[in-house]
């Protein structure tokens, strides 16, 4: 019995790695996976048998010759499952749609502040209706919704421990999903956005997110080296590599001390790096639009030039903290991460100066999602769970 569920478990497996490896690639062939995945010829076919008749698989025309018989071509079923990312801030609500491929179908961004009431839950139910339209076919192969929120979420239970973006405290998920007609997650808004990252360089192994919005947050991804992937293992979700925390309290980046006595941040310590390096710090400057701070800073305002210097430092002070306890690739992300990318190399800079192990900040970087990534990541929740079914 027991051998008999072993084996069960690595036909799955392997099932579930050719999908992964098919649906990676516009088009590609049977001898093409054996390769990659170092598997035999006969297993591949029967496994891509399966995945036709799952109708997940089909052939997409053929190969030119190299002398031979033309090889068939295979492709993902692209549009076999569908999956919306809802990501819900202060005050707007960002919706995507995303498919197989887990890439932005449609995406809208309207502004609507958040209270906790019921009529706002209903309104939600009602704008994703909107938004998915009137084409029942998407609607009836509607995964699930992924909602991400700036909270801590206890992602067993579903529910919210702590949000101070939001002013909530102990609230269960079903709350935000009672009008709307699909399966529904909480998930933390910077480890969703990681997640984005992640589907963005598929070759990136471990990585810190820091997402500077405002407040300060992030994820710890843990991946193992993608070019041992293939033929080591399955091709984990990136979800499976995320470290949560005994509490899900991991990737609170924003409450470690960078100035022990200093300002006051909003949980009580002094110091912390939520008060000197969150979106608010810049944006407190110019009436509370971010942007603004960023045109000014490009128009050479002497006043913005001073506070941004000040802003780097303190950032370059967190990055480096993180390299050193984690040593491996940061990204930035959230508000700010969305707008540095033209100032990068001045952050790098200041890293590498503190860098006494390797001399270069080049393993900081700004993120390549500057929008939605949030509510793309929330939407792959549940493609990647349908993918782990297959």
């Amino acid at each position: 019995m027991i051998q008999k569920t072993n084996n069960s478990e690595v036909k799955r497996l392997n099932r579930n790695r050719v999908f992964r490896y098919i649906n990676s690639k516009n088009r590609t062939s049977m001898p093409d996976i054996a390769a990659a995945l170092d598997m035999s010829g006969p297993t591949v076919l029967q496994i891509v048998k399966e995945l036709r008749e799952a109708r997940v698989v089909c052939e997409a025309g053929e190969f030119e010759s190299t002398g031979g018989r033309k090889a068939r071509a295979l492709a993902a079923v692209r549009d076999a499952r569908y999956a919306v990312g809802i990501e819900i801030t202060r005050h707007h609500i960002g919706m995507v749609l995303t498919d197989m491929t887990e890439t932005v179908l449609k995406y809208e961004r309207t502004r609507k502040p958040f209270v906790c009431e019921d009529e706002y839950f209903k309104q939600l139910g009602e704008a994703l209706d909107e938004f998915l339209g009137d084409d029942g076919t998407v609607k009836e192969k509607i995964a699930g919704v992924g909602i991400s929120v700036p909270s801590i979420v206890d992602g067993t239970a579903n529910r919210i421990t702590y949000s101070r973006a939001l002013n909530l405290y102990d609230i269960d998920g079903d709350v935000f999903s009672r009008y709307i007609p699909y399966p529904c997650v909480l998930l933390n808004d910077a480890n969703a956005a990681a997640v984005t990252e992640c589907i963005a360089d598929s070759q990136l192994e471990s990585m810190i997110y820091l997402s500077l919005s405002n407040t300060v947050g992030g994820a710890v991804v843990f991946r193992q080296d993608p070019a041992r992937e293939d033929a080591s293992g399955p091709l984990n979700s990136v979800f499976e590599n995320m470290y949560i925390g005994k509490h899900w309290h991991s990737g609170e980046f924003g409450h470690m001390v960078i100035h022990p006595g200093g300002k006051t941040c909003y949980c009580g310590k002094k110091g912390c790096v939520d008060a000197y390096c969150s979106a608010l710090c810049l944006a407190e400057h110019t009436d509370g639009y971010l942007e603004r701070f960023f045109d000014r800073l490009e128009d050479e305002d002497a006043e913005l030039m001073e506070v941004w210097e000040t802003y780097l430092d303190d950032l370059a002070i967190t990055v480096d903290n993180l390299r050193m306890c984690f040593d491996c690739d940061i990204v930035l992300g959230g508000y700010v991460g969305s707008c540095i990318g033209p100032y990068m190399k001045e952050l790098q800079k200041r890293v590498e100066e503190k860098n006494i192990f390797e001399g270069n900040g080049e393993y900081v970087r700004a993120c390549k999602y500057q929008k939605a990534a949030s509510a793309l990541g929330a939407a792959v929740y549940y493609i990647e769970n349908f993918i782990n079914s297959i």
